[in-house]
């Protein structure tokens, strides 16, 4: 059960990842809407390209402690309202094809599940300053039931989104409202070389601000309102489904 309809016009934004993928079209959307937005980056050219597109950007690599360093020194004095936790990556770990490479395992891990959790910390004083806040982070539908091929990417989400679950009961009753938002297979450079139907980005976008201007506990993307339904009956039969892929 949900809260009050939240107005995102007015609130500064703060989107990791937003310089591409789902979050460059949350940043736009929000940004329409009337939103403050200030994204992170990591590439030279994509943060180039959002800056002309009028974006305050913050130069961030969220792999490791230091990103979270750079992005507090980044907002300076500046406040938010809102933190988007939606940067994220997939590694190979499919021992059917290769041997696993550590270092693109740790990179994972940090960036999916450190980097959420120590940025909440650094900014929690922050967003219980402002009169209404909110913490979205984008886990997957693979958080529900994983799939066989990306075990590392699926751990990280499941760990996520119960993090997100726990955090959501401790900020209960507080000014604070934490929403978790969980994309399908979106278009986007990490699902490049995947075949098969993706949704489009931007109305990924739009159904994870839905979820927030309604005040929603979960936005559930897509096909993934499928995979919810089945794991509601069975979560076996939805765990033997996602784990022949």
């Amino acid at each position: 059960m949900g809260r009050r309809r939240v107005q995102v016009s007015g609130k500064t934004i703060l989107i990791t990842g937003g310089t591409d993928g789902i979050g460059l079209r949350l940043a736009r959307q929000l940004r329409d809407k009337g939103a403050a937005v200030i994204v992170t980056g990591r590439t030279p050219a994509r943060i180039a390209a959002a800056e002309a597109e009028g974006f305050a950007v913050i130069a961030a690599e969220l792999t490791g402690p230091a990103g979270i360093d750079a992005v507090v020194a980044g907002l300076g004095p500046r406040t938010i309202d809102v933190l988007i936790n939606n940067a994220g990556m997939g590694a190979a770990h499919d021992y059917r094809l290769a041997p696993p490479e550590p270092e693109d395992d740790e990179r994972t891990l940090w960036l999916n599940l450190h980097a959420p959790i120590r940025l909440i910390a650094a900014l929690m004083p922050v967003l219980r300053a402002r009169p209404e806040a909110m913490i979205v982070n984008v886990t997957s539908g693979l958080a529900i039931a994983p799939n066989a091929g990306s075990p590392v990417y699926c751990a990280t989400k499941a760990a996520l989104r119960s993090y997100t679950q726990a955090l959501r009961a401790q900020l209960k009753g507080t000014r604070i409202h934490v929403l978790e938002a969980l994309p399908p297979v979106v278009e986007t450079q990490m699902t490049s070389h995947r075949d098969g139907s993706k949704l489009a980005p931007e109305e990924c976008a739009r159904q994870i601000i839905a979820a927030m201007e309604r005040g929603a506990n979960e936005a559930n993307v897509g096909m993934v309102k499928v995979l919810q339904a089945v794991h509601s009956l069975s979560p076996a039969l939805a765990r033997a489904i996602m784990l022949r892929f």
